[in-house]
C-alpha cells in the first residue's frame, strides 16, 4: 500500500502513521511527514552500531535501556492525545531511563539522550527541527555525530529547559555521557573506519 501523496498544507498524526506502509521509514514533526530514505550508509551504521554497543554493554543489569533506530519516539504536544500526537521521530539512538515512558510501541515522552548520526538526506532536520523539537519536549541530552568532519556535538538541557553551548568532540576523544557520568564512549573506536 502506497503512502497517499503528501501534500504541503496537510498535516499528519500517530493515528495515520500507524496505518503506512511497513516497508517504509517516516518520521512526524509538527504534523509534517518525512520519509526516512533512501537507507542510512554503512559507514552511518557502523558508527551508530558501536555508540549503541558501547551504551548497551554499560547498561547491562542498570535501569536504562538504550535503542537503536528504528524506535518511536512519540513527542505529544499539550492537549494531544496518543492518536493525535503530531511529533513522532525515530532517532538513531534512544536512551529511556523511565521504564514508564516505554510501551509496545516505542517511547511515549521525552527520552533521556538521543544522538542522531547526520546523513546528506536528513541533516538539515537533524540540526534544526529534530534540535528545537527535542529542547522543546525536554529531551536531556542530544549528540549530533557528524561522520564526515568526525565530530560529535552534544547538547546539554541546563535548568532553563534549553541547550546551551554544546561540548565538541573529536575523533581521537574520549566521551563522558552526561546523563550516566560512569560511561566513557570511545570515538576513536566510534570513528574507525
Amino acid at each position: 500500500m502506497a503512502l497517499p501523496r503528501i501534500r504541503p498544507d496537510e498535516k499528519w498524526s500517530y493515528r495515520e502513521y500507524r496505518e503506512w506502509p511497513d516497508g517504509e521509514r517516516w518520521e512526524i514533526i509538527a504534523g509534517n511527514a518525512y520519509a526516512m530514505s533512501p537507507a542510512p550508509s554503512q559507514r552511518h551504521q557502523d558508527i551508530a552500531g558501536e555508540i549503541f554497543r558501547e551504551i548497551a554493554t554499560y547498561l547491562l543489569d542498570k535501569p536504562c535501556k538504550v535503542f537503536i533506530a528504528p524506535f518511536d519516539v512519540r513527542l505529544a504536544e499539550e492537549g494531544e492525545e496518543n492518536d493525535d500526537v503530531s511529533n513522532v521521530v525515530q532517532p538513531d539512538i534512544v536512551v529511556v531511563c523511565d521504564r514508564k515512558k516505554l510501551d509496545g510501541a516505542g517511547c511515549v515522552g521525552a527520552p533521556d539522550m538521543v544522538a542522531e548520526i547526520l546523513s546528506p538526506s536528513t541533516a538539515r532536520k537533524d540540526i534544526k527541527e529534530k534540535f528545537l523539537l527535542y529542547e522543546r519536549h525536554g529531551v536531556k541530552e542530544y549528540w549530533i555525530v557528524n561522520p564526515e568532519a568526525q565530530i560529535v556535538h552534544v547538547y546539554q538541557l541546563g535548568s532553563d529547559n534549553r541547550y546551551g553551548r554544546p561540548d565538541i568532540y573529536g575523533p581521537d576523544d574520549k566521551l563522558t555521557v552526561g546523563i550516566l557520568p560512569e560511561l566513557v564512549i570511545d570515538l576513536p573506536l566510534v570513528f574507525r573506519e
